[in-house]
């Protein structure tokens, strides 16, 4: 067993990582497998928070990665003592936290040779944030490795791109996600398959998908008649229906989280879950509050974004029925719905749909309200020619 053993269909990316790890301990003389800043690319749902911890965990066990000493379950857990892990929970990461990151990255390993900082979205860090980090990056001490994760190296500033060294993932396979959610996750083949076919190999999603019943739920019914729609009336009905669904997909994933970590602060404090919070304390309970408060709003917008990658792929299965195409259709079960659907309209009309997705995502990027971009998505897609 190893800490690459749960990495799909990337196996060029864990030979690198692998080589470094064993130059980094000493186990290979090859003197330019090791640097001390990496940036991982891939697409959402790649695995590149995946790969860049089983490089953590490589780099902080005594045996390259081993996957069941304490140093590994550490890294499993995100508990090492030499491991920072920065999840950007908000729509950007912050200035605070960056120099945060900088003074650890000035600090002795407490247990090994090495101190990891991964940091898991690195494109949400603006300008500024880049630049607080790029001394720190540029010429870290020997002890400091850097991971910065981001979907290509586009998405960073150029000054950091040329400070690290890119390892770049390829979209694993359907059947490379469906192996791991029946070895990992005990999913049953069939639920397996499904579900990364739905997610398109978005390794995150499809475990959702495969293990959430309620996931699925909410998927189908955005996707629900979609290729029914035919007035403007039903597109704006369905736009608000999309938003309800993204609001409840939103609040699944951060309700367990959010009553944990409040209930950790209140344990943190000395007080009892419902205890009265006590004047001098109620500032740490109103930034964590902030704090939930700005992660439901990127949330929100997370699943407006999973929404239309669903109604995308909905899309690419119409077209490739309309053109007669042998690809196989991501949304299968719905093979029916699309056959009646493709005589109804023309392959123009779902290009063009296809095309108004893209513009709805731009659009959500400058901050349109999610109501108004999906009434002027669903308005293009309910025209048939």
């Amino acid at each position: 067993m190893s800490v690459w053993d749960d990495l799909s269909g990337q196996q060029a990316a864990i030979e690198v990582f692998d080589r470094a790890a064993r130059a980094a301990h000493g186990v290979s003389a090859d003197a330019t497998a090791m640097t001390n800043s990496w940036l991982i690319t891939g697409p959402p749902g790649s695995g590149r928070s995946n790969v860049a911890y089983a490089f953590a965990a490589a780099l902080l066990c005594d045996r390259g990665g081993c996957g069941v000493c304490p140093s590994c379950q550490q890294v499993a857990a995100r508990t090492h003592p030499d491991l920072t892990a920065v999840v950007t929970e908000t729509v950007q990461l912050d200035i605070r936290t960056a120099r945060e990151l900088v003074e650890r990255a000035s600090m002795a390993p407490m247990t090994g040779r090495f101190r990891v900082l991964v940091v898991e979205d690195a494109d949400r860090m603006v300008a500024r944030t880049s630049n607080t980090l790029l001394k720190a990056i540029e010429e870290p001490a020997d002890s400091t490795v850097w991971i910065l994760c981001a979907p290509s190296e586009a998405d960073l500033l150029p000054t950091i791109r040329s400070r690290v060294r890119t390892v770049g993932l390829r979209v694993p396979s359907i059947e490379d996600v469906a192996g791991l959610l029946v070895r990992r996750d005990g999913v049953a083949p069939a639920l397996a398959e499904r579900a990364a076919r739905e997610a398109q190999s978005h390794i995150g999603m499809a475990r959702r998908l495969a293990t959430n019943e309620g996931a699925r739920a909410r998927r189908s019914a955005s996707l629900d008649g979609l290729l029914q729609l035919a007035t403007t009336g039903e597109a704006v009905r369905k736009a608000a229906e999309l938003l309800v669904i993204a609001e409840e997909d939103g609040q699944a994933q951060a309700a367990d989280r959010d009553e944990r970590e409040r209930a950790d602060a209140f344990r943190s404090l000395g007080l009892e879950p419902g205890q009265a919070v006590p004047r001098q304390m109620r500032g740490i309970i109103r930034d964590l509050e902030e704090h939930q408060k700005r992660r439901a709003r990127r949330g929100q917008i997370d699943a407006v974004d999973r929404i239309l990658s669903d109604a995308a792929s909905l899309l690419r299965d119409l077209l490739v029925v309309q053109l007669g195409m042998p690809a196989r259709l991501v949304n299968e079960e719905r093979r029916a719905e699309l056959e009646t659907a493709a005589a109804d309209r023309t392959p123009e009309a779902t290009l063009r749909a296809m095309d108004a997705i893209a513009t709805t995502r731009t659009r959500l990027g400058a901050n349109v309200p999610p109501a108004l971009a999906l009434e002027a998505l669903l308005i293009i897609l309910a025209k048939r020619a």
